[in-house]
């Protein structure tokens, strides 16, 4: 066997490509670290950039106008409040709200900072079947006035993206109203419910959960918009505040992933990790409060909730983890 030997100039020259291609390497790595920078900063700068009009919108990265597209039809689907069956996973009930001491709530934006071990999620309509909820307290506003009872009637708004029903739009209740609902609302069991517009948006799949983010705003005697961001597309669609007057009694704020309606749940794989961060604006730098047990949707995930922080900023949030 013949020994090979390597001259001084080939050894140099290998050495030339090794060192080349880790460079290479290296300045790869770095360019896709500043683009995911760069993403990251368009989808929290186009949740704050508001909708030109009433309607349905949407945005691709990286430019910050929203572009007017055709709304459709909600899905007729009951997104439930909770009914307090004890569940320990998160869920009817079980779950923190962002909840204020002062003022009202104007908006509020869940995102998920940190995700470990998400490998797959199944919901009842088979793999990637979830749906993200930014829900309100329950409230008693003028929206109520019909209920038969009308100091024991509760409304309730959500902004919701279901990705089953591949839709983004807000639902609201009247619960307890124990009267024929109102013209154009859903009946189920005592409560009444209905929808807003919907814009068109595709199933995403589980493992782009850092991307997602979905905000919800409220002004009095105008409009509310629901957003949905998922890696490099933005959509949003507005509705009147006064179906339920959120504006005028918004005070805690739920935010988490859930079951694609009907009570259903989202079930993840075993060792799945998720930080939920539940920022609100209501005129303050004050943390909000980390309310345990206010959750207030029937839907359900399989995780267990962790530790809940407020923290103070420009925008205060609360932050905690829920994991299996």
């Amino acid at each position: 066997m013949k020994r090979m030997i390597h001259s001084p100039r080939m050894i140099a020259i290998m050495a030339a490509v090794l060192c080349a291609s880790f460079s290479y390497a290296i300045a790869q790595e770095a360019a896709n670290d500043a683009e995911a920078r760069n993403q990251e900063l368009w989808r929290e700068a186009i949740v704050r950039t508001e909708v030109p009009a009433e309607g349905c919108f949407q945005a691709s990265y990286p430019s910050l106008t929203w572009e007017r597209v055709a709304c459709t039809v909600a899905p007729n689907i009951p997104f439930i409040p909770r009914r307090g069956l004890g569940r320990q996973t998160v869920g009817d009930g079980n779950d923190y709200a962002a909840e204020i001491s002062s003022g009202l709530i104007s908006k509020t934006m869940g995102s998920f900072p940190k995700v470990t071990g998400v490998t797959k999620e199944t919901g009842s309509g088979g793999a990637n079947d979830y749906s993200l909820q930014l829900n309100s307290n329950f409230m008693n506003t003028a929206a109520c006035d019909g209920a038969t009872v009308p100091a024991e009637c509760l409304d309730w708004q959500q902004f919701i993206y279901s990705s089953g029903e591949e839709a983004v739009f807000m639902q609201y209740w009247l619960i307890n109203y124990n009267n024929p609902c109102p013209s154009g609302w859903f009946s189920f069991e005592n409560d009444c419910y209905t929808n807003s517009n919907a814009v068109s948006a595709p199933r995403e799949v589980i493992t782009d959960m850092k991307t997602f983010k979905l905000s919800g705003a409220a002004k009095e005697g105008k409009k509310d918009t629901v957003t949905f961001t998922a890696e490099k597309v933005a959509y949003s669609v507005t509705g009147l505040d006064s179906v339920v007057d959120l504006a005028t009694a918004w005070q805690e704020s739920e935010f988490n992933i859930f079951g694609d309606g009907g009570g259903s749940e989202a079930d993840f794989n075993s060792g799945s990790s998720v930080e939920v961060k539940v920022a609100v604006t209501n005129g303050t730098k004050n943390a909000p409060v980390c309310a345990a047990d206010s959750g207030t949707t029937g839907e359900t995930n399989n995780l267990n909730l962790g530790s809940c922080t407020g923290k103070s900023a420009n925008t205060p949030y609360i932050e905690f983890t829920e994991s299996n």
